[in-house]
Parts: structure tokens; sequence; C-alpha cells
């Protein structure tokens, strides 16, 4: 091994660098230790003059100074003792602290070159160099990208990018609403813009348009305690669905399909379906055939009853009952599809006399959907089904912890929520993890960068409405973690959405005419 270890830092700041052997070099084996690079040739009470040893925040390192930049080395036949071939997988890791960067200054962090020739084979720059032959196999790392590069061809390539992450989350817009907001849905009208429906206790609920970085007030929509919107397109036509919770002025249960007018910009009423006490809709295509199904809670006291889906004629244009399920206050549904098969599952919340209830999961077979498995649920508000890779989870929102034989507790509302993961081979979703919730009535998932989140919406503890909703990153083997803690308040609903300007999250009150529009701050 001919070659010899340079290395040079240009400007103030503290850089210890470290290489760490992967695999050896075939039969040799990996017989190279992690090495101290710095150790190699600077001695331990830094006389070398210009640099000095200093240690910040706990870490040690040297301290070169900028006007007079130094050039260290050794031979590389130091750390060979037992075999001279340098290893074939390794990593340098460098820590750098670097005040301000000069300009266009054709210096080295750390280069390779062979002893006789000084001909430079590998090398790490800060400044921003020329790709070309003489750079050929050179790595520059970019500080203002915080990223890696390798000069090959004429071309610098990314090998080291740092990934955009979630720093902080500051609040963006207090969004006055006609009512307290039981439900939120974000949307797109291609050409028109981006909107947000809010779903309002009293008589009128509203669009909201994206001005200007902010929601304003677009159209006003008459409902009956809506309770959640749902948007939806069928070819070139534009639909929302209402799920009114309760009856009009003539004493009739209506929810009500509106649709966008392309001539007056607004939406329009479309049709309306004899519903009870809805709670909400869900919208999905299946083999080119559009669907509704609608989450119907309660006919007078009797929870048990059955929820609908309605399947959309061509013909006449219009939707018309498809197949009854039986469920028992049901809250929610929610479809997806695994490869080629598609699933609907419901929030079922209480049966009359407690909210522990099994929620079922239904598979689509032959036409109509089947039972494909039941899950132990406390008063499920919501499912939440995400994607992280191959992996596929289902999250449940358990809100409440009651039975009439049991005497209410406070801490009936502080109960486990749990995510369930597909396991293929058992051809079932099994318990994932359990995540300490406050009557959890809504999951969001939503991702920035490479980076997966879950929000809760946490609306009562037992005492108080004003209860802090979490954010919980993914973090692989750890499952979710939480991250970061919102204060909301009675919290109903939570939105996800992204514009030019960057990513949001929207979450409704269902205790205050107020929704807060969060701005997601990233690194």
């Amino acid at each position: 091994m001919s070659e010899t270890w340079q290395l040079s830092c240009i400007c103030p700041g503290v850089c210890p660098a470290v290489l760490v052997p992967l695999r050896g070099p075939g039969p040799h084996g990996p017989y190279l230790r992690p090495l101290d690079i710095l150790a190699e040739v600077v001695p331990s009470d830094g006389a070398t003059s210009g640099i000095r040893i200093v240690q910040v925040h706990g870490a040690r390192g040297l301290q070169l100074s900028a006007a007079a930049p130094r050039t260290m080395s050794f031979p590389a036949s130091r750390i060979f003792s037992r075999c001279d071939l340098f290893p074939e997988e390794f990593s340098i890791v460098v820590t750098l602290r670097v005040p301000s960067l000069p300009p266009k200054r054709n210096e080295y962090l750390l280069t390779v070159v062979a002893e006789e020739s000084d001909l430079l084979l590998l090398g790490l720059r800060l400044s921003p160099p020329p790709c070309t032959e003489v750079e050929d196999a050179q790595f520059w790392f970019d500080a203002s990208r915080k990223g890696l590069y390798l000069c090959v061809g004429n071309e610098w390539v990314s090998v080291l990018a740092a990934k955009e992450r979630l720093d902080y989350v500051e609040e963006h817009q207090n969004l006055s609403t006609n009512s307290e907001t039981l439900g939120i849905e974000v949307f797109r009208i291609p050409q028109v813009g981006l909107f947000v429906a809010t779903a309002n206790r009293k008589a009128t609920s509203a669009v909201y348009k994206w001005t200007e970085e902010k929601f304003i007030s677009y159209q006003n929509i008459p409902t009956h305690q809506a309770q959640a919107w749902r948007h939806f397109t069928i070819g070139k036509k534009i639909f929302l669905a209402v799920a009114n919770f309760e009856p009009d002025e003539k004493g009739q249960e209506f929810s009500v399909i509106y649709k966008w007018s392309h001539r007056k910009l607004k939406f329009t009423p479309y049709q309306s379906i004899a519903t009870h006490s809805a709670r909400d809709w869900e919208a999905f295509e299946v083999d080119g055939e559009h669907f509704l199904a609608v989450a119907n809670h309660r006919e007078g006291d009797n929870h048990n009853i059955d929820s609908v889906i309605y399947k959309w004629n061509p013909a006449t244009r219009l939707f018309e009952a498809n197949q009854t399920i039986a469920t028992s206050g049901a809250y929610d549904w929610e479809f997806f599809s695994v490869g080629p098969y598609s699933f609907l599952v419901v929030a079922n919340t209480f049966n009359g006399t407690s909210t522990k209830v099994h929620s079922h999961l239904y598979i689509r077979l032959l036409g109509s959907f089947q039972l494909f498995q039941s899950f132990p649920t406390f008063g499920a508000a919501d499912w939440e089904v995400f994607q992280i890779g191959e992996r596929i989870f289902l999250a449940v929102a358990n809100s409440h912890s009651y039975d009439v034989e049991m005497q209410v507790q406070n801490d009936s509302y502080v109960i486990n929520s749990v995510i369930y993961e597909l396991n293929v081979t058992a051809q079932a979703f099994v318990k994932f993890q359990d995540i300490l919730t406050c009557s959890a009535l809504d999951w969001e998932f939503f991702s920035v960068g490479e980076d997966y989140f879950l929000v809760v919406a946490n609306s009562f503890d037992g005492r108080t409405f004003s209860v802090n909703s979490i954010i919980y990153r993914w973090q692989g083997y750890e499952g979710f973690v939480a991250v970061h803690s919102l204060p909301t308040v009675g919290c109903r609903d939570w939105e996800a959405f992204s514009t030019t300007a960057g990513a949001y999250l929207i979450y409704s009150s269902a205790k205050e005419p107020l929704s807060r529009v969060l701005r997601l701050r990233t690194r």
C-alpha cells in the first residue's frame, strides 16, 4: 500500500475525522480498526503550530487557523499493519464546525494521494469546484445543501443528501367558523384552487378557499348539525356530500350530495338521500364502479341499525342502494385496497348499553362486502389506513370505555387506541402498537420528506376539553414515538395538506367556533 493520507482543514472549526472499515478486502478480512485519523498526525498536546485542541459541547476536536491553512499527512503503511490492501467498504466520519465558508477556495478537507507522484486518488472538499477529469472520483461537500457529491465524468452526483425533517409546528391561521366544527374536508378543484369544507353544528356549514396563503370564506351551505363532508369525483363531475345528523325543518332526515357548477363556480344541490343520524360518508371506486357508504349512527334510541352502501347508476346518474350492513352506532367508514382486494372497515361506537363493541372489516367478494375480520374497540370513532414501504397499517381511534352497568370513571376517556399491521401470512391484521389517547376522535397520517407521522385528535380527558393532541413520528422498530404536543380544545378532526409554500395541518374544534391552521416547519 503506497498511498498517503493527507488531511487539510481550511478554516476555523472543530474537525475530527474517523475511518471506519465495514468489510475487509476479500480473504484478508476486516483487519482495520476504527481509526482516528487526526490522532495519527497531531501530537496529543497539540504542539503543532497553528493548531489548538478545543472542546465544544462535550466534543473534542482541533481548531485550525484560516489565515494559515495547514496540510498534515502520514503514510498509509502506519495503519495497514496486517494487510496492505485498502478496505473494500469503509466510511469516513467527519464532524466539521465552520463559522463561515470563504468562497472560491480550492482546498481540501481530506485527500488520498499516491506517495511517489502526489497524484490525487480521492478528495473531499468544501468549495464548489468544477467537475472535470482532474476532479473525477473526488467528493464535494455542499454545506448549504448539507449534501455530499461525487464527480462522475463531468457531473456532480449526489451520494448523500440531507433529508427534509419536521422541526417544529407553528400557528398559521385562526379560522373563524359559523359554529363549532365537527368535521373538515380539504380538497382541490382543478384550475380553481384549494378548498376546505367545514361541517358545522348549527344550521350553516361553509366552504373556504385558500387565497394568499390563508383560507377565506367562499360559500355557505345549509346543513343540519353536519358531521362530515366527503369530496369525490366521477369522471369530470365533482361532488361534495354532507352527513347530516339532525332532521330538517320538516322533521325529515336527509343527507345531501352537492355538485360543483363550472358555470356558477359554486356547489349546488344534486341528490338527497334518507339517512339516520349520519356520521360519515366514504366514497370509493371498485373495478370502475363508484360507491358511497353512509355511517348511520342511530334511529331514535336504537343504535343497532343498518348502514348503507350506495352505487352510482350511470344511466340515471344517481346513487342507488346497493347493500346494507348491520352496524352499532356507526361513526366512520374507511375504504382501502390491498393488491386486487377491496376492503371496507366500520368504526362501531355504541350498541345501546356499552362502547365495548366489535368493529368490523369487510372484503368485497362476488359483488358484495363480506365479513373478513373483527376488532375489539371502545367507542371507535375513526379508522385510518396507511402504508409505509410495503407494510400496511390500520389505526383505530378509541374514544370512550363505558358500560351502563359500570360507574363512569374520569379515566374511562383515557384509553389506548390501537395500530394494527397486516400480516399477509396470517391473512389478518395483528396488533402492532398501543398508544394512550384522551377520547381520540380522529387519526391523520402524513409525511414530511422521508419521515412519516400520525397525529391524533385528543378531545377530552374526563375533566377538560383543553387537551393536547400529539404528533407521532415513525421510528421503525420502535413504532410511532411522540415528537410534538399541540394544544387543542375539543379537537375533532385533522387534515394534512400542502401548497407551493409548504406543508400544513388544520384541525376542527367541536367546542368553539374556531378551526386552526398550523404550518409544519422543516429543516
